[in-house]
């Protein structure tokens, strides 16, 4: 891929439509050599594309893995994701910030909120989502 002002989020996007196969050792065409994963919540690190790859093959599901792009936003070396997923039982969200080099990913930096019901009646001033 050349240089431009979209090439992070080309390569993003590119990263999750192979995640949506649920063939996850084809998401490594689009990781570079010195690939690294961090969820800071868990304080884990996934080192090298094929860690990456043999660790969601493994992971336990209850179907296919669904990935819904809520949102991806980017320059040409930085994009971050906002994406939902589920395998029909788990409804996670994920927010991830992508560093990419060369047309490659080198680096994920990825949090996994989880929803909360509001710590006191802000009704007055809030209104709910959904």
């Amino acid at each position: 891929m050349t240089q431009s002002t979209e090439n992070a989020v080309l390569v993003v996007q590119e990263f999750w439509r192979l995640m949506a196969t649920n063939d996850f050792h084809s998401v490594a065409v689009v990781l570079a050599d010195d690939f690294m994963l961090e969820w800071p919540q868990s304080n884990e690190r996934i080192r090298g594309a094929d860690n990456f790859c043999r660790f969601n093959a493994a992971y336990p599901a209850q179907g296919r893995w669904v990935f819904t792009i809520n949102r991806i936003v980017g320059n040409e070396r930085d994009a971050v994701s906002d994406v939902s997923i589920t395998d029909s039982v788990l409804q996670a969200r994920a927010i991830s910030f992508f560093t990419v080099e060369r047309g490659k990913i080198s680096r994920v930096v990825e949090y996994w909120p989880e929803s909360y019901e509001p710590p006191f009646d802000r009704t007055e001033w809030v209104e709910r989502i959904g």
